[in-house]
């Protein structure tokens, strides 16, 4: 898993909240992602939705692609498909995706690198891992966010950010035991490249084995740990938490994590990886239907009719959007309303 790596020590340092009066966050629950194939059959494990989506809002949807080592003519992708109502954010730990979509932005996005895809008004995009790789094969591991976006900027034009792996800001714990990667938001003063319409936090940290990572956290914001790889526990009450687990954290103003003593990541890597994932509640009616977030059964109604008939772009050929895993998860067959949380 390179993404990005540094020396901790070279890095600037975020303190550790300090103080009896600190509140931390304990865990409220864990989840166990769920296998699923996508696209054109890649397996991703998905935490959420599934779960009460209050719990996770601003995010919609969380795919943890690999890790897997595909041989050659095995790696696969998602070809073209639209959206509408929120935004994209996917990050690449190894091996490459590449992007296109039909607003002509897009790119190869590689190890440590992001692409953030502001779908809003619509959007027709694919995601693709390039022919070299796809000819050789190789290890693959990345996760792609959803994140979605309040009713006053639902329409916003689509847009494209290309997040190079040289442009997340890297930073290291205060006792130098764990590397932190902000790809967006801001901690400790520290802000990250992505540049958010709902407000969030991004970080990818790599935790040494038996350290200790004290942060603080937006207490405004809501808190989500999910394990890349590895493991450890979650909270000062030290709830255990492996590989493809997410933690959702109650209410307070700081998080503690505790990496275990013994790490193995396919043999080759010792560190505990976990995503931390804290956004500001839109808290706002959410109809759903596959590749389209918006506010009401009508709007949903709005998009496919909008995508069938080529106003979300002329790129790609426009088939009636067909019922995937995504679908399921995300409303099914019929647009579904759900009420804030």
């Amino acid at each position: 898993m390179p993404a990005v790596t540094a020396d901790t020590f070279t890095l600037p340092r975020v303190p550790s909240p300090a103080g009896g009066s600190t509140r931390w966050r304990g865990v409220v629950r864990t989840v166990t992602a769920r296998r699923q194939l996508e696209g054109e059959g890649f397996e991703v494990r998905r935490p959420f939705p599934g779960m009460d989506l209050s719990a996770a809002d601003p995010f919609l949807l969380l795919d943890h692609l690999g890790a897997v080592e595909y041989g050659p003519g095995e790696a696969k992708g998602a070809p073209w498909h639209p959206h509408r109502g929120f935004e994209t954010v996917t990050y690449m730990l190894d091996g490459a995706f590449e992007h296109t979509d039909s607003t002509g932005g897009g790119g190869l996005i590689t190890e440590g690198a992001t692409q953030w895809m502001t779908a809003g008004a619509g959007v027709l995009h694919s995601e693709l891992p390039p022919q070299d790789f796809v000819a050789k094969g190789g290890l693959f591991h990345g996760v792609q966010l959803w994140v979605n976006l309040p009713k006053s900027l639902k329409w916003t034009p689509a847009q494209y950010q290309d997040i190079t792996a040289g442009e997340t800001v890297l930073l290291s714990s205060d006792d130098g035991g764990s590397l932190l990667r902000v790809i967006a938001g801001d901690l400790a003063g520290h802000r990250g490249p992505g540049v958010t319409r709902t407000p969030i936090s991004y970080v990818h940290a790599t935790v040494s084995p038996g350290a200790r990572l004290a942060l603080p956290w937006p207490p405004e914001f809501n808190a989500l740990v999910y394990v890349l790889a590895g493991r450890g526990t979650v909270g000062t009450e030290r709830r255990p938490l492996e590989e493809g687990q997410l933690a959702v954290l109650g209410p307070g103003e700081a998080l503690s994590l505790q990496s275990a003593d013994g790490q193995d990541y396919n043999g080759s890597r010792t560190g505990w990886e976990v995503l931390l994932l804290g956004g500001l509640p839109i808290r706002e009616p959410i109809a759903r239907y596959g590749p389209f977030v918006m506010n009401t059964k009508a709007e949903i109604v709005q998009a496919v009719e909008d995508f069938q008939n080529g106003r979300l772009g002329s790129t790609a050929p426009r088939p009636v959007p067909h019922r995937t895993t995504t679908d399921t998860a995300l409303g099914g067959e019929d647009a579904t309303e759900e009420e804030p949380g």
